[in-house]
């Protein structure tokens, strides 16, 4: 890997309006480019929106869903890769050539090439199907990254393994916090009116998102991913109205050593911006104990 600029986007999406979103991932693309940025991460299903999702019929998901590579919002994400060099990873909902439905994350890159992941646990809705393989692909920008969508990024066998495929870079775009939970020790709802007055009192409203509901639920957990695996983690997240929750943000980029090099909990859309030191991927902790592990012990977790 060399040093690459990357950058991680949380923004407020329209249910179902796929122009209108299209149209935001466009400006922060823009925006990126002029900052020198090569790679940029956006949220899980920011294209088509989420949390409405669970709320849809088959006919309505139909409507919604497109097939990738040659849909719309591919080839709109390739378009904008193209004329603007640069990387570009932003969700979906794929309607895929065996009729299902799939929870997709497209990565465009600016020599026309593309790749895809379909979420492996995507818990929104029972017409979505599982992905069944993990996603570590070669980028025109001389690094190797891995995606895992949201859910997929808690269980720590899925960034393990991307991990032992060699990705460098995690991309971890997400639709989480502030969710509704059975654990009260765990998120919880953050009260619409805080949102809605935002322009008033940001104070109130940032300091649900960097709170317990936002970014200490993430610190509790997404450090550790990319420490224990040596790669460096792009988090990408929604902020702001989702149906009937509020998306915590926090867009932030993690080191190979779980470091922040750059975050965000700003009540609004966002992105933020690192430079990511390939000196740090040899060696680190984490790659010492993938070198280290013993796979002959490890029969039980399967």
């Amino acid at each position: 890997m060399r040093h690459i600029r990357v950058a991680a986007v949380q923004f407020e999406h329209v249910p179902g309006d796929k122009a209108a979103n299209l149209a935001k991932v466009r400006w922060f693309v823009e925006r990126a480019a002029g900052l020198g940025v090569e790679l940029v991460v956006f949220p899980e299903c920011c294209i088509t929106g989420y949390w409405f999702l669970r709320h849809l019929g088959r006919e309505e998901f139909a409507a919604l869903a497109e097939p990738l590579f040659d849909g719309p919002s591919s080839q709109a994400l390739l378009r904008m890769s193209k004329e603007h060099g640069i990387t570009i990873g932003a969700g979906l909902i794929e309607a895929g050539p065996d009729g299902r439905f799939y929870k997709a994350y497209v990565v465009a890159m600016p020599d026309g090439s593309a790749r895809r992941h379909r979420k492996l646990h995507p818990l929104v809705s029972p017409h979505l199907t599982p992905g069944d393989e993990y996603t570590v692909f070669d980028t025109p920008h001389g690094c190797r990254v891995g995606v895992l969508i949201c859910y997929d990024c808690n269980l720590i066998e899925n960034v393990r393994i991307t991990a032992l495929m060699g990705a460098e870079i995690l991309l971890a775009p997400h639709q989480t916090g502030g969710c509704r939970t059975t654990n009260p020790q765990v998120m919880g709802l953050i009260d619409r009116a805080l949102w809605d007055n935002r322009e008033a009192g940001p104070e109130a409203v940032e300091r649900e998102l960097r709170g317990e509901k936002g970014r200490g639920w993430l610190m509790r957990w997404l450090p550790s991913r990319a420490h224990d695996n040596g790669m460096f983690v792009i988090f990408s997240n929604g902020v702001g109205v989702d149906d009937d929750e509020i998306r915590t943000g926090n867009a932030m980029i993690l080191d190979p050593y779980g470091r922040i090099l750059a975050e965000t909990w700003k009540a609004d859309d966002d992105m933020v911006v690192a430079d990511l030191d390939a000196s740090l991927l040899e060696p680190n902790t984490g790659r010492l104990w993938l070198a280290a592990r013993r796979p002959e012990l490890y029969q039980p977790l399967t």
